[in-house]
Order: structure tokens, then sequence, then C-alpha cells
């Protein structure tokens, strides 16, 4: 009993203290001032086919993205493989592992890249190209580690690396995640909480901003070659608060209906609804539907849609697909494959 008043404290505080940081980081930035945007890409054709409208329903790998809490509540070992073509034909592809390790806890590890093909340079002059092309990604590795509190309370941890380069320069940095996933006694009804992306700012550096300069041009004799490197601004990470509730509107041996809807505070943006539902059928069949960013204003996102299915053993290993689509309205429609193997 006290460890569950312990869970519900930290849950009910945990959102307190990030509602109340994210609300004030948004009332004093804009939109599109944060470095490494590649963050907020959603991970996972499941959580992409309900619209984002995931930190409660995280009961599977893609949980290393959506809510670090959730991966104590997986069972067995497993793995997932997601690909996306992103807009402007921009890669995105995610893996990520969860080992649950009993009454220690779980552990997970995930790696993000955002890659494009190498660009040719232009310039002023040569507006066709100088012959010389650069390439630009985006790379996170992360590890997470979760615990069930009590039968009903999960909390956990993420750790990141994140690189960003372009052409010859590059920036690194650290943050962290924390997520909760708290199971009421209504109906199943599941509470989530994630804060994401909390950590250094970002700043370029490389040899391309390696300068020689004479600093005083009007004495003779002088160093003319003095080392100089331009230095670059430093961007925040794309802090974000997300909430939000799951719970299955009909669940027998045959049919379940799971209903989800989050709020999402970021940084760089206002605040907006994810809406999504899910319908499964003798646990083998999936069809889902959301919205995403309900409420915002000039935004391309909108209706999702998706598809999934338990396919049986692949060399002995249980097997799922799942696809997603994603409307972006003036821009590229999004498709998203995910793979899961449970070891």
């Amino acid at each position: 009993m006290k460890r569950r008043v312990l869970g519900i404290s930290i849950l009910l505080v945990f959102i307190t203290v990030a509602t109340v940081q994210a609300q004030f980081v948004s009332d004093v930035t804009k939109v599109a001032i944060t470095a490494a945007p590649f963050l907020e890409i959603g991970v996972g054709a499941r959580a992409m086919g309900m619209g984002g409208a995931y930190v409660a329903n995280a009961d599977e790998s893609s949980a290393l993205y959506w809510n670090p809490g959730g991966i104590a509540r997986i069972a067995n070992p497993e793995g997932i493989f997601v690909h996306m073509n992103w807009i402007a034909d921009i890669s995105f592809d995610y893996i990520g592992f969860v080992l649950p390790a009993g009454r220690i806890g779980s552990f997970g590890l995930s790696i993000t890249s955002l890659s494009m093909d190498d660009m040719m340079v232009r310039t002023e002059d040569r507006p066709q190209g100088t012959g010389e092309y650069f390439k630009s990604g985006s790379m996170a590795l992360g590890l997470t580690y979760a615990l069930n509190l009590t039968d009903r309370f999960s909390i956990g941890f993420s750790g990141k690396y994140i690189r960003e380069e372009i052409w010859n320069e590059s920036a690194q940095g650290m943050a962290i995640d924390i997520g909760t996933l708290f199971t009421t006694g209504f109906h199943g009804m599941r509470i989530g909480a994630s804060l994401t992306n909390f950590g250094t700012d970002l700043r370029m550096s490389g040899e391309d901003l390696v300068r020689y300069h004479d600093i005083d041009g009007q004495k003779l004799g002088n160093n003319d070659e003095i080392y100089a490197e331009l230095k670059t601004d430093s961007w925040p990470m794309p802090l974000n608060f997300q909430v939000g509730i799951a719970m299955e509107l009909i669940e027998n041996d045959i049919h379940r209906i799971t209903f989800a809807l989050d709020a999402i505070q970021p940084t760089d943006n206002k605040e907006s609804l994810n809406l999504g539902i899910e319908y499964g059928l003798r646990k083998w069949l999936f069809l889902r539907a959301g919205y995403r960013s309900l409420f915002l204003e000039d935004n391309e996102e909108g209706l999702t849609a998706g598809a999934g299915a338990n396919l049986g053993f692949f060399y002995n290993l249980p097997f799922r697909f799942d696809y997603a689509y994603a409307d972006f309205g003036r821009l590229e429609s999004i498709h998203c494959f995910t793979i899961a193997l449970e070891l």
C-alpha cells in the first residue's frame, strides 16, 4: 500500500513539475529555435497509426522512445526495427532492444539515425554546383532503465548521446528522458507522462570554421596568420512534455478496442492533442486510426492510419509487422514500416 501511494505521489509531482517547466519555456521561446528536431519524429508504425497518442499505451519496445517507464511492463526480450521515408527524401531508421531482468528492472538500448543522399555544393558564382558534394545527418544513442515500483506504477529513465553533422561541421550533446506509467483501477485505464530531451545545448564546430586572421592589418612585421575559429550560436534541445490516457473500450477473447488521448507541450511550438484508436481481432490483426496535433495552428499534420499483424514465427521467434500512413498536408505523406521480434 505504501509503495502504491509513493508511486502515485511521484506521478503527480512529476506531472506538475514537468507542466510548469514546459509552460515556462514555451512562454519565452518560439517555433523552430531548437536543435536536433529529428528527436521529435515519432517511432513505430503502431504509435504513428494511432496519431502519436501513445505515452500511456507504450507496452512494447517503442516505449524506449515514447515513455521509458513502459519497458518495465515488457515480459520477454524484444527488438524493434523501424524504417520511414521522411519528408524531402530523408530516411529515418530506428533500432531498439529491451531486456527484462525480473525484480531488478528492465534495460533498453536504442539507436536513431536520420540520413539523406549527398548534396551538391552550390555557391553564388557557381549555382549549378562546384563539383563537390557534402553530407548531412543526425544520430542518437540511448540507454534506458525502468522499474515497476508497484504492480501498477512504473518509472523509467533514458540517457542519450546526440550528434548532428553537416559537411565538415558537427555538434554533440547529452539529454535525458523520464517517463512514468500508472494503471488505475477503472477498467484498466492507464495514465502516462514523459519529459523528453532535457539536455545540453548544441553548437556546431569544425574545420570549415577555422580562419587565419591578421589582428592589425596596419602594422608591418606582425603575424598575419593568427589561428582563429568562428563561434556559432548554441541551440537548446527540443524539450517536450507529453501526458496521456489509454483504456480498452471493449475487450474480450475476440475483439479489443483501445482508445488513447495525449496532450503535448513542446518548447518549440504551442500545445496540441493527439488522438488514436486501435481495433484488435483475436490478438492477431490490428487496425488503427488517429489524428495528430489537434488545435495546433498552421499545422500540416493530421489524419493517420495503419494496420498490423502477428505473423507467427520467424526462425522460431514471434514476429510482428506494422504499417502506418500519416498525412502531412501540402508536404509528402509519410509511410512507416516496423518489424518487432520477441526473443
